[in-house]
């Protein structure tokens, strides 16, 4: 039975004293981390924490982050990431959502927890993890592990319940994305395989709320490698840890790369350590990947295409993919072909597998494929569809096997790589009293690749600013869902049925691009 936390068993057998977590001055040997891990998994069963409860932790990127992965898993209960860009009407759904009992908070958001506790009543214990004075009616992390005694590994594997990671909806409702350790499990194993990685020692560059950057803390360990995690993204925390600790290898989204291609600084760092970056999350424009190549000879490339719902990746663009020789180059535009054990296709609307060349919806089928969405049989339905998972997206597959991405069948932005779903920015702006009807889409950004767009009519006499709106929806919705620019319409383009037609509003922004999304 393929089981998450056996990674710490067989990392302590093979490597007891070698690094395991680098955060700051911290540094935790296996031994040391995994002890750690079954004193937390120790104070949740204190806290009444039972096989399947869900536990969840609201903070920035840190060794304790990863205590939480593995203490909650070790304990028997389920991983719940809370996004550090939710507003707080998000995090008090995604709570009562997943029926959290126990949140784990830091310094910066530990001030959240008055407001909270009345949106979320079924809130019984909150762990403050942070490093500065203790807040009133929080527990102390670090005290529970002292007086803790570690704990027998609760052994859950397989089928069972590992992470809910929360995302988007079409419904307006964020859905809880059941992922099990099989998933992950296998997952990992294809990040191996088709990256071809050995021994690492690997930044987390990413929010650990992601099921991308969720997915390497379980590659790591299976690999018994280091972990070294920075609290947040900047560039210059970034190109710092590479230097100071010979980062091996890392993965980032296009945003993050392009970042850093334009860091005038990069140059005084040295990379040499630096094997292999990863990226996915969203497109990468080729002709950042192609300077990146350049700048960086010495280092290995691979993409991983995929969503959450797929543990994330079902395809990969390898590193020997990643060659800028003519007749093959234009490989570098696609997402790479199947991970091992995966069946991808390109499927019309009646599911039937479309000639090669020609544009259809991608659908999985493997062992990634998540359970479900936690409590929405329906969605779970409409998405996994005679077994496989429809992604929403559109695109082709050549006839090598390569599947290129041109388009959304679904209503989603991905700024920056999060994903926006159009409807919960709609309904943000539809509850401003001065708007009639809006519609939501996403229109193309140098840096972050889409920027949320906002097309809006007022009702007959009413007033607003776009500054007015965009801080209206500063208050319901995370701060990268929250609409970048405003345009006030006095109609809309409409079908026969009369919905707003967004693809003639998008078009004038996408005109002469080869793809439809970035």
């Amino acid at each position: 039975m393929l089981r998450l936390t056996a990674s710490l068993h067989r990392a302590v057998q093979i490597r007891p004293a070698h690094p395991a977590v680098i955060f700051g001055d911290r540094r935790w040997t296996w031994t040391e981390f995994t002890d750690r891990v079954a004193r937390f998994a120790a104070v949740l069963r204190q806290l009444g924490v039972k096989p399947g409860d869900r536990v969840a932790m609201l903070a920035h990127s840190s060794d304790r982050y990863l205590e939480f992965y593995y203490g909650t898993m070790w304990a028997g209960g389920v991983i719940v990431p809370v996004s550090t860009r939710y507003a707080l009407p998000e995090t008090a759904f995604l709570l009562n959502d997943s029926g959290a009992e126990i949140l784990l908070v830091d310094d910066e958001f530990s001030a959240q927890v008055a407001q909270l506790r009345p949106l979320a009543p079924g809130l019984r214990h909150v762990i403050f993890t942070g490093e500065g004075t203790l807040p009133a009616g929080l527990l102390d992390y670090e005290a529970l592990l002292r007086a803790a005694s570690p704990c027998e590994d609760a052994g859950r594997g397989g089928d069972d319940l590992a992470v809910l990671f929360y995302t988007g909806g079409t419904t307006g409702r964020s859905k809880g994305v059941m992922l099990s350790h099989a998933n992950m499990h296998i997952n990992s194993y294809n990040s191996i395989i088709h990256c071809g990685l050995r021994d690492v020692v690997g930044l987390h560059a990413g929010p650990l709320y992601h099921a991308a950057a969720g997915s390497r803390v379980f590659t790591n360990s299976i690999l018994a490698g280091t972990h070294v995690l920075i609290p947040r993204f900047t560039v210059p925390a970034l190109l710092r840890a590479l230097h100071d600790h010979r980062i091996t290898m890392v993965s980032m989204v296009p945003t993050m790369l392009t970042m850093v291609l334009n860091e005038p600084t990069l140059d005084s760092y040295d990379l040499s350590a630096l094997e292999l970056i990863g990226y996915g999350g969203a497109p990468m424009p080729p002709a950042t990947l192609e300077a990146l190549m350049r700048r960086l000879p010495h280092v290995r490339f691979s993409q991983a295409y995929g969503m959450t719902e797929l543990s994330p990746a079902c395809t990969y663009l390898d590193p020997l993919d990643h060659t800028l020789e003519p007749g093959v180059a234009h490989r570098l535009a696609s997402g790479g072909r199947a991970a091992l054990g995966l069946d991808v296709r390109i499927v019309d609307a009646e599911d039937r597998e479309m000639p090669r060349g020609e544009i259809g919806e991608i659908a999985v089928a493997g062992a990634t494929v998540m359970l479900g969405y936690w409590q929405q049989p329906e969605l779970t339905a409409q998405a996994i569809r005679n077994g496989y998972m429809h992604t929403g997206d559109l695109g082709y597959m050549d006839d090598d096997g390569y599947v290129y991405v041109m388009d959304r069948l679904k209503d989603m932005i991905v700024s920056g790589g999060e994903n926006v779903y159009t409807v919960e920015v709609e309904n943000a702006i539809l509850k401003h009293p001065a708007v009639r009807e809006c519609a939501v889409f996403g229109i193309p950004h140098e840096l972050w690749g889409e920027a949320v767009h906002a097309a809006v009519s007022l009702k007959d006499g009413a007033e607003a600013s776009a500054e007015e709106l965009i801080e209206h929806c500063r208050q319901l919705i995370g701060g990268f869902k929250i609409p970048r620019s405003v345009e006030f319409r006095t109609s809309f383009p409409l079908s026969a049925a009369n919905k707003i037609l967004k693809s003639e509003l998008r078009k004038p922004f996408w005109e002469g691009r080869a793809r439809s999304v970035n």
